[in-house]
């Protein structure tokens, strides 16, 4: 078996993806969280890694071929000399790991502990809230016997 680049329509991925596996195809719709700042708040949106395409694994003598143009939400398979384009099992292998690495690492989640490193409160610890529009993050500080929320660069923290 060999994995294939599939091309759906537009705004279609989901229905492609959905009407191939009801057919037994194994497929890779890879997707992955992007950062981005509406109204001055960060949010994260789950956004598809090859925009318009989708990877499926098939025998290239499986009689399925004949059926994958008129199949819901799929647009055409990509294909060099009416030839699909096989794409080694070792590049869908990388960029798996490349998806699972990127989730490990992550950023700054609500409750992470963080080191100051500059300014009036360096030294101490704080626990992070939330981002503060771009640049900034929304942090607790012990200072006097009481927690203080305190608004400061990014760049003035660090987990820790």
């Amino acid at each position: 078996m060999a994995w294939y680049a599939v091309q759906h329509k537009p705004a279609q991925p989901k229905r492609a993806l959905a009407n191939l596996e009801y057919q037994g195809i194994e497929c890779f719709y890879p997707e992955i969280d992007v950062e981005t700042i509406r109204q001055g708040k960060r949010t994260i949106k789950r956004e598809p890694l090859f925009r318009g395409y989708l990877f499926i694994n098939l025998e290239l003598t499986d009689p399925i071929w004949h059926k994958l143009r008129s199949t819901r939400g799929v647009a055409k398979v990509v294909s060099f000399a009416n030839k699909p384009a096989v794409i080694e099992d070792a590049i869908i292998n990388q960029i798996r790991e490349g998806l699972n690495q990127a989730e490990e690492v992550g950023g700054i989640k609500a409750g992470d502990r963080m080191e100051i490193l500059e300014g009036p409160f360096r030294g101490l610890n704080a626990i992070f809230q939330e981002y503060d529009g771009e640049a900034r993050a929304m942090v607790l500080i012990d200072f006097l016997q009481k927690q203080h929320r305190v608004s400061m660069d990014l760049q003035s923290v660090r987990p820790g």
